[in-house]
């Protein structure tokens, strides 16, 4: 392979510990609580007994006191102080609700100690009066904190202190209703985001109020019940109810305005808020009433909407942009956005739309360009548990060595992934980032690998990879789950395991062979004519594509003790003179992938028309005694985990330290190390990583982890390759 044996554990980085910490969240009774104007969130926390750090900290989408729009749904936790507030309470004569009374305060707000402060900045023609009035409090409160003022005149731009109180008045009554909380049972297609976005909350506000959900995936069941808050002046089920939001009337705003931002005509602005009458017009500060306008959404689920999360520091033109929609046509589909952008919000899309992003199960995913999203701070720690069998090896003996590395699969692989992994760690080096390597050598005896878990401390470990035996991939896997620590599988790997921390990174076959049809299924226009050839062993996928393309033709394989093969004259009545002609080929047997490709190749001529395909192309397809000038005439196509890798830097690299080109064994390894670093150097922790990073490529690979229950995380990408002009191509 022409790499340097001595070479492969002399790794010279600097050796820094990553510490993983998983914080467990105990479980809480909450409520609800719908902001009142004038409100603020001290006032609220003081309300409920809880510190406002903690509402914070459960409402995301709440970053301070002034984020507070009214008709916010906060949940608020209650504890047992909680529970005392609320055991004052009295029921109402008529209605199911149970209304709470508050703490009587001083009537005089000039006895009270104020809660928190707010910075205002005086505006043009502004009097003490007037801004008194704004916050509700008394000209004396304003300049007992501004004393300044006893002594001079108010002015422009000055900046004053403003206090803030508790807004609950005497007797006056908040009302908790007995049933705050909807009973949600989880329809099909339906995701956290769908659910979020139907009862206006985010997905944190959901797992807070549901402890039971999983902290480390996005899992939810058919027919699973969750604790919901109702949302006040509407139902889910009830969607005809007339609903408004509250909007503050900014500088310069007039009705035209307003007509373009909400849809609103003028006059029906008048008549809902007679205010306006009253006062001459539209006024900075005013809080006006507007209608909520509903799509005809139908059902809110994945077969009709995609689904946003809004970032921190997101604006609305940013996001009209990114989505390729208008202002109005993104308000029409989310009524909420009158209030507000807010960081946690999830918003709805058209299920068509398209533009700079990537979709995953329904879930709009930011394309993040990992390279410059990278942070120095963070310092990976990587294990490599391979088979390197030195036990084995007399290193002194290189035509020996090179013998049974020839010889030997699982030492080839590792041989060739580990010299692509260490070219990975270079480029990270380059970049700035510090990486922490140990690489053992587990002979691919499980004995091996328990002695060598036993003697390391897995806990500072941001990833594993390896081993390639499952033996003791499983028992690499249960360890370093109760560390918290995740584990790439770098082959095919087929396990019983049920652990979240596990990767499988090589892509499965069901999901190839599902790309390959959802592929011809796009290029097809019903006048092809489909073929399907497949041996006993494959009898399930021939009934796959039988289903898949209804109307296609099968023709009998015939197998013998040393022989298989297809009978020629009844191809040949099955072949089509009008249209082309696709053959699917289905086996694992090198003399039948070699006969009919050899018959299909005489039998395409300018008057009959031949393409071959296969769903899994196994070892049976790279057999030498198969042609490739056959392959490329029918021009063969097939799904691939693989791309055949150009002449990059990665390569350039490599054979600069290697002396030799990388066969298709270093690629991966470069590849799979090299994403696995940039997501470390990212987020410091490949799980979270993996929720908000879609696909990605590198020289030979891509890479797309999704999330399957409780198994664990399996690549989703693959290439479409062809068979043309002697050369394997992309067909896409």
């Amino acid at each position: 392979m022409g790499i340097n044996m001595n070479q492969f554990f002399k790794v010279s980085l600097t050796l820094l510990l990553f510490i993983f910490v998983a914080g467990k969240v105990s479980a809480q009774k909450f409520t609800t609580h719908a902001v009142k104007k004038g409100e603020t969130l001290e006032g609220i926390a003081k309300q409920y007994r809880v510190d406002a750090k903690t509402i914070l900290k459960l409402n995301k989408e709440v970053k301070r006191s002034d984020d507070l729009k009214v008709n916010t749904i906060l949940v608020i936790p209650k504890d047992n102080k909680a529970k005392a507030v609320a055991a004052q309470s009295t029921r109402k004569v008529e209605g199911s609700t149970t209304a709470v009374r508050t703490v009587k305060y001083e009537d005089d707000e000039e006895q009270e100690e104020p809660i928190g402060f707010t910075s205002y900045r005086v505006k043009k023609k502004e009097t003490l009066y007037s801004i008194a009035k704004r916050f509700h409090i008394t000209e004396e409160a304003i300049k007992k904190y501004n004393p300044e003022l006893y002594s001079s005149q108010l002015k422009r731009k000055m900046t004053l202190k403003i206090p803030k109180y508790r807004r609950v008045k005497p007797d006056e009554e908040v009302v908790v209703d007995e049933n705050d909380f909807d009973t949600y049972t989880v329809a099909p297609k339906e995701t956290r985001w769908s659910i979020a976005y139907k009862y206006g909350i985010t997905v944190d506000s959901m797992v807070a109020l549901n402890p039971e959900l999983s902290k480390s995936n996005d899992y939810l069941a058919v027919g699973q019940e969750l604790k919901l808050p109702k949302i006040a002046g509407s139902s889910v089920d009830n969607q005809e109810t007339q609903l408004f939001n509250s909007y503050t009337v900014p500088a310069k705003m007039n009705f035209f305005q307003l007509e373009q931002k909400f849809g609103v005509k003028s006059d029906e602005i008048v008549r809902l808020n007679p205010e306006i009458t009253e006062r001459g017009g539209l006024k900075e500060g005013m809080i006006i009433r507007i209608p909520e306008k509903k799509a005809n959404s139908g059902v809110i689920n994945t077969d009709n909407y995609n689904f946003y999360e809004v970032k921190p520091k997101q604006t609305e033109f940013a996001l009209t942009r990114k989505f390729g929609i208008t202002y109005k046509e993104l308000l029409a589909l989310n009524p909420d956005l009158a209030q507000g952008l807010k960081a946690g919000m999830i918003l709805k899309l058209p299920k068509e739309q398209e533009g700079n992003f990537e979709v995953r199960n329904s879930l709009v995913l930011d394309k993040i360009n990992l390279l410059d999203s990278i942070n120095v701070g963070n310092r990976p720690k990587l294990m490599f548990l391979l088979p390197f069998r030195l036990d084995k090896l007399d290193l002194s003996d290189k035509d020996r060595v090179a013998n049974i590395i020839d010889k030997r699969n699982s030492l080839k692989y590792s041989l060739g992934l580990y010299s692509g992994a260490l070219v990975a760690i270079d480029s990270i080096a380059d970049l700035g980032i510090s990486v922490d390597v140990k690489t053992f050598d587990n002979q691919l005896n499980l004995e091996k690998t328990k002695e060598i878990l036993g003697k390391e401390n897995l806990s500072g470990y941001g990833a594993i990879i390896g081993p390639l035996d499952m033996p003791s991939m499983k028992e690499t896997a249960l360890r370093a789950s109760g560390k918290q620590v995740s584990l790439v599988a770098p082959i095919p790997a087929k396990s019983d395991l049920s652990l979240s921390n596990v990767f499988y990174s090589y892509t499965s076959d069901e999901v190839l062979r599902n790309r390959m049809i959802d592929y011809v299924q796009s290029k097809r226009n019903a006048e092809q004519h489909i073929i399907i050839i497949a041996d006993a062993k494959h009898k399930n996928v021939k009934e796959q594509l039988l289903l898949s393309f209804p109307g296609a033709d099968t023709l009998k394989v015939t197998q013998e003790e040393k022989n298989i093969g297809i009978n020629i004259e009844m191809l040949t009545e099955l072949l089509s003179l009008e249209t082309d002609n696709w053959v699917f080929v289905e086996t694992d047997n090198f003399k039948l992938v070699s006969s009919v490709s050899s018959i299909l190749n005489s039998m395409n001529t300018k008057e009959v028309k031949v393409r071959m395909f296969t769903t899994n192309k196994n070892n049976a397809f790279d057999n030498d005694v198969i042609s490739n000038a056959h392959l490329s005439n029918i021009h063969f196509t097939y799904p691939s985990v693989y791309k055949v890798a150009g002449n990059d830097s990665f390569s350039k690299r490599y054979e600069k330290r290697f002396g030799s080109t990388p066969d298709r064994y270093a690629v991966r390894g470069f590849d799979l190390t090299y994403d696995l670093l940039l997501k470390l150097a990212y987020k410091n922790n490949l799980i979270e990583a993996s929720k908000v990073i879609g696909e990605t490529e590198y020289s030979g690979s891509k890479f797309d982890y999704e999330k399957e229950g409780a198994t664990g995380y399996y690549n989703q990408s693959s290439y479409i390759l062809t068979f043309e002009d002697l050369r394997i191509k992309m067909a896409e």
